[in-house]
């Protein structure tokens, strides 16, 4: 089971100013997680991060076609690292890659920087 407190240690670890975010988000999500069968369907999540296996046609797919690629990544973040940011430019070499001081929830804490960069892609 998922438990409450783990929800809300994700959203302000790795946050500079914790102040930034506000408790409607673990708390929408600490509602949720409790739901009936909602830990099954947490678990089946943390379980397709880690399947690889299709990793490759994505690499392929990125090499043959090169679209646009915008990876926004929370540098401090615990579950996803930057290396894995940096791996798109493997692929696409002009993908833009930024990095954001904050953790695993960015929209939490940086939706202007998020939709900026957005904006900057589509705009390009």
């Amino acid at each position: 089971m998922v438990r409450p407190e783990t929800t809300v240690w994700q959203y302000p670890h790795g946050v500079p100013d914790p102040a930034r975010g506000s408790p409607d988000g673990y708390g929408l999500d600490n509602y949720y997680i409790v739901s009936p069968g909602a830990d099954e369907v947490q678990f089946d999540l943390f379980l397709d991060y880690a399947n690889v296996a299709m990793y490759p046609a994505f690499r392929e797919y990125f090499r043959a076609s090169r679209p646009p690629l915008l990876a926004i990544w929370d540098r401090n973040d615990p579950f996803f690292l930057p290396a894995g940011a940096e791996a798109f430019k493997r692929d696409i070499a002009d993908a833009d890659v930024r990095f954001l001081d904050t953790g695993h929830f960015a929209l939490e804490t940086s939706a202007e920087d998020v939709a900026g960069a957005i904006r900057d892609l589509l705009a390009g």
